[in-house]
């Protein structure tokens, strides 16, 4: 058996296409076009490409983007500055701060600074406690962004038993509460988990965002297993990998995402989702 691989980049592209035709019709009634703030600080070459990709996602849908480059050296206070005053402008819609920030500034600050009604990539402790308690509203992109891949292939996710390997704030935690939201059975890893393989070879869904080349072997993978790799490495020789062994596990596999060409595609069209959804409510 080989997995069947899961296009993210269709289905975002599709997802896209219908964020775009909603704005037209919005625009069409009078309603002015969706803007979201990104923040970018220094010059980290991925953080530029993943700005990028989310300007050139804001001009397919036609939400206006609106890009603050800031020095590496900005203050801490400088860039709250930048953030209370987007907060306060009635035309802006969603705040996007590019993560990594700089050793000197202090993420969970930022964070806690957006307005979580303008918090379009779902990092608030108030939008994270809105998922928890099972009314949410602003979700985490990634996270949400596998759900809404899974839910386009009409997989049905009620009762599965599903491991998610990572705890970050911003994938593994939410990633947990997404799928417990879909009625999985869930099981959250970490680096302090004991029997780890015997753990992701009874699952039915595996989730795996840590970031370390090919970290999950192949024969790890119950046959007939969901795969979703969201850890994405580029190597030294410029190849760019996931978390998971994929020739090997495709072939144990029902489904399996690429990388690159997965999740991530997903992860900004969420993104474009979010600032029309804030908009609309807000």
């Amino acid at each position: 058996m080989s997995a069947k691989i899961i296009d993210g980049k269709s289905i975002a592209s599709e997802l896209l296409d219908n964020i775009k035709e909603e704005i037209i019709t919005r625009t069409n009634e009078g309603h002015r076009a969706p803007t979201l703030v990104v923040i970018l600080i220094g010059e980290n070459p991925a953080s530029k490409i993943y700005v990028n990709r989310k300007i050139m996602a804001c001009e397919k849908t036609g939400i206006k983007s609106i890009t603050h480059n800031l020095k590496e050296n900005v203050t801490e206070q400088e860039l709250l500055k930048l953030i209370i005053a987007c907060n306060q402008d009635n035309e802006i819609d969603g705040i996007l701060v590019q993560s990594p920030l700089p050793s000197h500034i202090n993420e969970e600050v930022i964070i806690e600074a957006i307005n979580p009604k303008k918090d379009v990539d779902g990092f608030t402790p108030h939008n994270i406690g809105l998922l928890a308690i099972k009314t949410p509203i602003l979700r985490s992109c990634t996270p949400y962004g596998v759900i809404k891949m899974l839910d386009t292939l009409k997989i049905k996710l009620e009762g599965l038993d599903a491991v998610v390997v990572g705890q970050s704030n911003h994938v593994g935690r939410p990633m947990f509460l997404e799928l417990l939201l879909a009625k999985c059975t869930v099981t959250i890893c970490h680096s302090k988990t004991k029997n780890l393989q015997e753990k992701i070879s009874q699952a039915d869904i595996i989730v795996s965002a840590v970031g370390v080349p090919n970290f999950i072997k192949g024969n790890w993978v119950k046959h007939g297993a969901i795969v979703i790799d969201i850890g994405i490495t580029r190597l030294n020789n410029n190849k760019i990998v996931g978390d998971v062994e994929f020739d090997a596990a495709k072939e144990r596999a029902a489904f399996i995402t690429p990388v690159p060409g997965g999740v991530g595609p997903m992860t900004v069209a969420t993104l474009m989702e979010n600032t029309l959804i804030a908009q609309k409510l807000f």
